[in-house]
């Protein structure tokens, strides 16, 4: 598989990414990230932005923080794709929005420091305490 794609909940706003592009595969836990999505953890996935590319309708775009930007379909309001300046050469899928998920399984859980107490995952993938560098212990 050279090619993948996804859409929002409607069909509106699509994508297609270059799957050699893909950079990691990860469960973020973050407060930011789960605001967004309304959920306790939330897939993404990291490619390379020359890899991506927007199809059908424009997303639109929320600046979300100094440093964030968030993409979402004007017509569903589907979250779709993070950029961040501080990955400049990276844009960040959610998971389940890709036509085809189950090819994209976590490699990681990402600030795993702010995961909401009440929510036990038991797989085996390291957990980090932040965005990938400081690897938080198992116990």
């Amino acid at each position: 598989m050279d090619k993948a794609s996804g859409h929002c909940m409607c069909g509106a706003v699509r994508y297609t990414f270059d799957t050699k592009a893909v950079l990691w595969r990860g469960l973020c836990h973050c407060d930011s990230c789960r605001r967004a999505c309304s959920a306790p953890v939330v897939a993404w996935f990291g490619v390379q932005r020359s890899g991506w590319h927007w199809q059908g309708a424009a997303p639109k775009r929320r600046q979300s923080s100094d440093w964030a930007t968030r993409y979402f379909c004007p017509a569903c309001g589907s979250q779709m794709a993070f950029e961040t300046t501080k990955l400049p050469d990276e844009i960040h899928g959610l998971a389940p929005s890709l036509d085809d998920p189950a090819h994209f399984a976590p490699q990681a859980h990402f600030f795993h420091a702010e995961a909401m107490p009440w929510l036990h995952v038991t797989d085996d993938l390291p957990r980090y305490r932040d965005g990938g560098k400081t690897l938080e212990q198992q116990t």
